[in-house]
């Protein structure tokens, strides 16, 4: 049995935050689960689904946030308590449905897991997704602890119930990814099936329709509000005449500077963890205790303009900061360390760190920079493209993915990026107004997500562009998760089906598809070559199983590859693929056999063909 199905409440457990907040969903009675993979959430619906072979819990992969949101909404308004997962980008793709689904509400709990990624650990940019709260009009929940997840997720249903609104609970890649030792409560009893009462003149968002709802809507943030002002989750401690308001992780930071600083005495902490609609009476209270007051969250100023107004609307004149030059900065992750910084600099408090330590003995630590995994597929088709595009001057708009990495040198096959799908969009427009050949980059899941409209666009449009699909059977970069285009039976799971990218791209219109097999280096080039020399909508779908998913599968089943002495040092393998199973000793180029995973493109690189398989 799943470990998080453990019907033994007390028992203490060491969780990942994902493991606990998985885990709170199913004490919470989670009926339906409903996700698009994405870092740093990615475990959070990798445990339900494990759990979901095992119990009567739904959940889905879908094709993305949008459509994960939609099936989440349906259900709920069936009175089923469904959880909807994603990344903080993610919330741009749901937007659409979210803020439509804010006038609407639900019958059963709705709660939307929003997992922020501040410092960009996995992400293109790290938005603030708390403003989404503020956007729609949706109650927020916030955790500052790991264990406080969990339980915080069993509260944003209920909460979800009595506003009969969704709930967005936001985490962050530090609560996401972090461990820390939980204490199992009781598992409430799902109920898996519900029932739909049609009611179209609440239900059907015509303007008139929402005209009405919106006043709801309205209604509700007002109720949510009065909740916000009692919730157990907004608390002070300490006492003092200076305040410090902070949300999330933060608060941790804060707890911890004021002991190192000797400030318990003197300061009081305001942790706001029901942060939308905020608690404004609660706040003005606070304030008046306050000569000054330092706002420390990470990414934007949300609650410190939402503090500031109020302490404009009770006329109080006392310092409030937070954002700053000279204080804490929009950028990235805060720490211990800064946060003790900055508590000292606007306290006035004298403080010496530690020392840091010498270590100029220490050899410094060699980086280690991303790359995409030995016997990648899609090194030899960025390797392939590059060479059949030789003499032609290419624009190269690239996609989210493991593949994104193929921007990096010696590659280079990567020229502009903004989002899933934006591939296929971007180079309808590079494609209309430069001169030069434009070649767009994209995955399968990502291709199901959001490229099919681009392509389509394409095809209508009468562009002119190739377009390569990746087509490595998996979902790789966020943990091999399925997407409509894998084999299920592979993973010995019935009922699903299983969508041809060929059938798809042929049915959108596109009258030139070919299908490659990269590790095929010679027929790959000529296929490439046939398709960039194609008038229109070209594309290429490139297909080779990802090659640490085939290891799991147990699919490998080739030799690794040695350098033997007909190695003349050219260093063509290393210096045009850069392979991370190749390294140099004794300035002679070597191949690590553990790593090889024997896909035989560098030996049809090799001018010497000195690189052979090992016989054992």
């Amino acid at each position: 049995m799943h470990k998080l199905l453990t019907e033994n409440p007390g028992k203490k457990m060491l969780l990942l935050g994902n493991e606990a907040i998985a885990r709170g969903a199913i004490e919470a009675g989670v009926a339906v689960a409903t996700t698009y993979p994405g870092t740093p959430s990615s475990e959070i619906s990798l445990n339900l689904f494990q759990m979901s072979l095992e119990s009567d819990l739904y959940f889905e992969y879908s094709t993305n946030e949008k459509v994960a949101l939609e099936v989440a909404a349906a259900t709920a308004n069936s009175g089923i308590r469904s959880l909807c997962i994603m990344k903080h980008v993610g919330m741009n793709v749901a937007s659409d449905a979210l803020m439509t689904l804010a006038y609407v509400g639900v019958k059963g709990g709705l709660v939307i897991i929003t997992a922020d990624d501040p410092f960009m650990f996995s992400s293109q940019n790290e938005q603030d997704n708390r403003y989404y709260a503020v956007l729609s009009g949706l109650p927020m929940l916030e955790p500052s602890s790991i264990e406080e997840a969990k339980d915080m997720l069993g509260y944003a249903f209920d909460l979800s119930e009595e506003l009969q609104e969704p709930v967005i609970f936001r985490t962050t890649t530090r609560i996401n990814h972090s461990n820390a030792v939980v204490v199992f409560g009781e598992i409430k009893k799902r109920i898996t099936t519900g029932d739909f009462q049609k009611d179209p003149f609440n239900y059907v968002t015509v303007p008139a329709v929402s005209r009405k709802l919106h006043a709801k809507l309205l209604k509700n943030l007002e109720k949510a509000e009065t909740i916000s002002e009692k919730s157990k989750y907004n608390f002070i401690t300490g006492d003092g005449n200076l305040g410090i308001i902070c949300n999330g992780v933060s608060y941790n930071y804060v707890y911890d500077a004021l002991n190192d600083l000797n400030l318990k005495d003197r300061v009081k902490i305001l942790r706001i963890g029901f942060s939308h609609p905020m608690p404004g009476a609660m706040i003005k209270d606070f304030l008046k205790g306050c000569e000054k007051v330092l706002v420390v969250e990470e990414g934007e100023p949300y609650m410190e303009e939402s503090v500031k107004a109020l302490a404009q609307e009770e006329g109080l004149t006392l310092s409030i900061r937070g954002k700053g030059k000279d204080l804490f900065s929009h950028l990235y992750e805060f720490n211990p360390g800064l946060v003790r910084k900055c508590l000292s600099k606007y306290f006035g408090v004298e403080f010496t760190p530690p020392a840091v330590p010498d270590l100029s003995d220490i050899p410094e630590i060699p980086m280690r920079p991303p790359n995409l995994c030995a016997g990648c597929s899609h090194r030899a088709t960025y390797y392939e493209v590059k060479k059949a595009a030789e003499g032609m001057d290419t624009i190269c708009p690239i996609d989210i993915g493991c593949y994104t990495l193929g921007f990096l040198p010696p590659l280079s096959m990567g020229d502009f990026l903004i989002c899933m799908g934006s591939s296929v969009g971007t180079s309808c427009g590079f494609s209309k107004v430069t001169q030069k050949k434009v070649i767009g980059f994209i995955g399968d899941s990502t291709f199901f997500h959001s490229g099919m409209p681009g392509l389509a666009n394409a095809v209508f449009n009468n562009h002119n562009f190739t377009l390569i699909i990746l087509d490595n059977g998996t979902t790789a970069m966020t943990g091999h998760q399925p997407n409509p285009g894998v084999d299920m039976k592979k993973l010995n799971l019935d009922g699903y089906n299983q969508i041809s990218i060929e059938k798809v791209v042929r049915s959108l219109g596109v009258s030139h598809v070919s299908v490659i097999r990269p590790y095929k280096v010679q027929k790959s080039i000529e296929a490439i070559k046939e398709a960039l020399n194609v008038k229109g909508v070209s594309v290429i779908i490139s297909r080779q199983m990802c090659s640490l998913y085939a290891k799991s599968l147990k699919k490998l089943k080739a030799l690794p590859f040695y350098i033997s002495d007909k190695c003349k040092n050219h260093r063509t393998c290393v210096n045009e693929l850069a392979c991370p199973a190749f390294y140099i000793q004794d300035e002679k180029v070597e191949i690590d056999p553990v790593m090889c995973v024997g896909c035989a493109v560098c030996a049809q690189l090799c001018p010497e063909k000195a690189i052979l398989p090992l016989k054992k």
